[in-house]
């Protein structure tokens, strides 16, 4: 059996680590482009805040290592062109020029995703640069010692991490989005409220609500940003605005989401049934609605490049689908998030109610304590749960998994009420704020 894989961050080296030990017979060829693999993107901030000083701490594997269990690594290959009906492929070395074919019993699509970068006047001016991989992680390590004001354009995830770690470097920034809200996929109003005043405190100017128009600058180099509301001064501006599956390489021969994701099927298998595809180069499947959709987080793609192995010959273990689970820590607080937000609920038509928990994670007779904010949100009819949101000082973020499980196995918010949970006094109390939760929507 020949398999090609193309691309090899998260969704790559799980499929390819568990096709080498389950097809140990089985002839695989790795196309990548870059000169490494397994570069964790999630780490960048704390590479660029100096929190982790080794960046090799942000790889988890090696072209060496999969080179040990047999797979040969075309590294810096580019492929040009794959014909999924022929079962062919072209692909280019980047170091030399030469083009060459190859043929595949099996294909597997890891091509994940690339940042969105917007058709604005002045973009191919320097130090505009991107936050995705780890040569742009130098690039912005190396471009930040002589900046002084840095603009990060996108409130998502990677943008918030960045601005926290430059703040915390003493450099001035200002955080842009065309959002009213940061973080607004993730959470509601009365979280993202606290953890931008948080930001205003500590000196961070939050342009909201803005879309940005052109960059200015002067001897090539940018120094300002236009939005629809204003102009910021900056002499090295980060866009962190989105990302978009790279799956142009077989545009027209699977079946796609508007945007370019693959359709895949519960065994991972595409319109195609001998190409499979994971990661952030395909839609998933995701629980709260029962409908796919463009959620690209490295904890999906993993479970999703395993599968790939485990249903390349017969059809084995199917794919869950997602709740999206994700967390963050901004400054002291520990946020995470599962599910729908009660305005995204709203959004896509679900008539939702929502439960709030404002107290004490454990009992008052305990010499320290710190209060928690917790949001379950569920349908007001079938009162199943379909999303929720953590924060609080002390880290209590494993509770969101627990509700992702919740949510996964299409529970309701009265049982959530009385779902097992241990008592001792260090860590909760003897009703869990879970339990509280469900009880309080009785």
């Amino acid at each position: 059996m020949k398999v090609a894989v193309i691309g090899c961050t998260h969704a790559g080296t799980a499929a390819i680590v568990n096709t080498a030990k389950l097809y140990p017979n089985a002839e695989i060829t790795v196309y990548e482009r870059n000169d490494n693999i397994s570069f964790l993107s999630c780490g960048i901030a704390l590479y660029v805040g100096g929190v982790v000083a080794d960046a090799k701490g942000l790889f988890y594997s090696s072209p060496e290592q999969l080179a040990d269990l047999g797979v040969t690594m075309r590294m810096q290959h580019e492929v040009v062109s794959v014909d999924t009906a022929g079962k062919s492929l072209c692909a280019r070395n980047l170091v030399t020029g030469e083009e060459y074919e190859d043929t595949f019993d099996k294909l597997i699509m890891t091509t994940g995703s690339w940042p969105i970068i917007p058709k604005l006047e002045g973009i191919e001016l320097d130090n505009i640069v991107l936050s995705k991989n780890f040569n742009h992680s130098n690039t912005i390590i190396e471009k930040a010692k002589t900046a002084k004001n840095i603009i990060v354009i996108g409130a998502g995830y990677i943008g918030i991490e960045l601005v926290e770690a430059f703040e915390m470097n003493g450099k001035q920034v200002t955080l842009i989005d065309s959002s009213e809200r940061i973080l607004n996929r993730y959470l509601d109003q009365e979280f993202t409220d606290v953890t931008e005043q948080e930001f205003r405190d500590r000196g961070v100017k939050l342009a909201l609500g803005q879309t940005v128009t052109r960059f200015e600058g002067k001897d090539g180099k940018v120094s300002k940003v236009v939005t629809t509301s204003g102009e910021y001064e900056g002499d090295l501006v980060l866009l962190c605005i989105g990302f978009r599956p790279n799956t142009g390489l077989v545009q027209g021969q699977v079946d796609m989401l508007g945007n370019g994701a693959i359709l895949v099927d519960e065994y991972m298998r595409t319109s195609n049934p001998d190409v499979y595809a994971a990661g952030d180069s395909c839609a998933i499947m995701y629980n709260p609605t029962g409908e796919h959709a463009y959620i690209p987080l490295a904890t999906n793609a993993v479970r999703m490049g395993t599968l790939v192995a485990r249903n390349l010959v017969t059809p084995t273990i199917p794919y869950m689908g997602t709740q999206g689970t994700s967390g963050i820590k901004i400054y002291d607080y520990n946020i995470a998030s599962t599910g729908m937000t009660e305005s995204a609920a709203t959004e896509a038509g679900l008539t939702v109610t929502a439960i709030t928990i404002e107290d004490n994670y454990r009992p008052d007779f305990m010499p320290t304590n710190e209060p928690l904010n917790l949001k379950v949100v569920y349908e007001s009819e079938s009162r199943r749960i379909v999303g929720a949101q953590l924060m609080s000082k002390a880290e209590l973020t494993q509770s969101i998994n627990t509700l992702s499980v919740c949510i996964q196995n299409k529970m309701t918010i009265e049982q959530l009420g009385f779902v097992d949970f241990f008592f001792q006094p260090h860590y909760n109390k003897p009703w869990n704020f879970l339990n509280s939760a469900g009880l309080q929507a009785q």
